[in-house]
């Protein structure tokens, strides 16, 4: 076998996992994989700049570690709310509620938001670390945050 089949089989392979996630868990899986990753990124590179400026801590590392299970809550909540949302459109209710299409909104919603919270402090740890860092990714960040925080329409199949 030729180094361009071996490739071709690479990414076939990975063609084919990314799919199984996607059919598995569907975007919403996605988009709280990479909240856990940015919340992964945002500790290591934390702990990195705090280390680089003589400033680690236990007690603040520990009190961060509060805080990203404290986001991983709020997040299972978001997820129980689109659970019981499904579960009251699935019963009795479904007929006076008319024809609506449910997908999962909360959970998605606050895994953004929560990934764009992440992405803006791997910045601010980039930038501690001693990176330049462009003013404008800084403030694209704040403003996809502050877009997600805005008012979010759901529509049902009858309004669109």
């Amino acid at each position: 076998m030729n180094a361009p089949d071996k490739a071709t089989e690479i990414k076939a392979l990975i063609a084919g996992i990314i799919t199984f996630f996607t059919a598995l868990w569907g975007w919403v899986g996605w988009a709280v994989a990479l909240f856990v990753f940015c919340m992964l990124a945002d500790y290591i590179t934390g702990s990195w700049a705090a280390t680089a400026n003589g400033e680690w801590s236990s007690t603040v590392a520990r009190q961060g570690l509060w805080h990203k299970l404290g986001e991983i809550v709020a997040l299972a909540v978001a997820a129980l709310c689109d659970i019981a949302i499904t579960v009251i459109l699935n019963t009795a209710a479904a007929p006076m509620l008319g024809d609506f299409d449910y997908k999962n909104y909360f959970t998605l919603i606050v895994a953004i938001w929560y990934t764009f919270t992440e992405m803006g402090s791997i910045i601010e740890n980039a930038g501690k670390l001693g990176a330049d860092i462009p003013p404008w990714l800084a403030k694209g960040i704040a403003l996809l945050k502050n877009k997600a925080d805005g008012e979010i329409p759901i529509k049902g199949k009858h309004e669109e």
